[in-house]
């Protein structure tokens, strides 16, 4: 598997734990029992599998080849698309803490907040993963030399086994399905 097919398998990975964020929210709109502390977990793998593993690839390997190689059409869909969307991300995430926080001290309230900017980070992450596997990895694939593609390979693969050695797809994968089979 090269460097961009593991990719969009993790967005597969990431669009599985989007389906679990949908099931809280309505769970929460249902008036039924939450674990909220749930959220916690959630956030972990939003954090540390979505955003610092899976983003990381993205934006420290991919897409600085893409926006040195291929100027400024690469230059403005990243930094003005695929970046952007990566910090909406991270904003969503962030209100989403605050607003579990908020709920696990009582106010109900809160749990308002818990849902659109969950439900808001799952809509940003569908449409995103969709421009990523349809027109970021194609555009990078038909575009980039040979070369670069190559040393995108090698990287990738050093980033993957320091990952694997932290035992970071082991944890997340795990939690995945910890949440499927609830």
């Amino acid at each position: 598997m090269n460097c961009i097919e593991l990719m969009m398998d993790e967005h597969q990975n990431i669009k599985r734990m989007l389906e679990i964020i949908r099931k809280y929210c309505k769970r929460i709109l249902d008036g039924e029992n939450v674990h909220y502390e749930d959220f916690y977990k959630i956030i972990d793998f939003i954090r540390n599998y979505a955003d610092r593993h899976h983003h990381g690839k993205e934006e420290q390997l991919l897409f600085t080849k893409m926006t040195d190689e291929l100027g400024p059409t690469a230059e403005k869909l990243i930094k003005y698309g695929m970046n952007v969307e990566h910090d909406l991300g991270r904003l969503y995430v962030q209100e989403l803490e605050t607003a579990v926080k908020r709920v696990l001290d009582g106010d109900m309230d809160a749990r308002l907040d818990v849902i659109a900017n969950a439900i808001s980070y799952t809509h940003l992450l569908n449409r995103h993963i969709d421009k990523e596997d349809n027109v970021v990895y194609k555009y990078a694939q038909n575009k980039l030399s040979k070369e670069t593609m190559n040393r995108l390979e090698q990287e990738c693969l050093a980033f993957e086994q320091k990952a694997k050695m932290d035992k970071i797809q082991d944890k997340y994968l795990a939690l995945l399905s910890e949440f499927e089979t609830r």
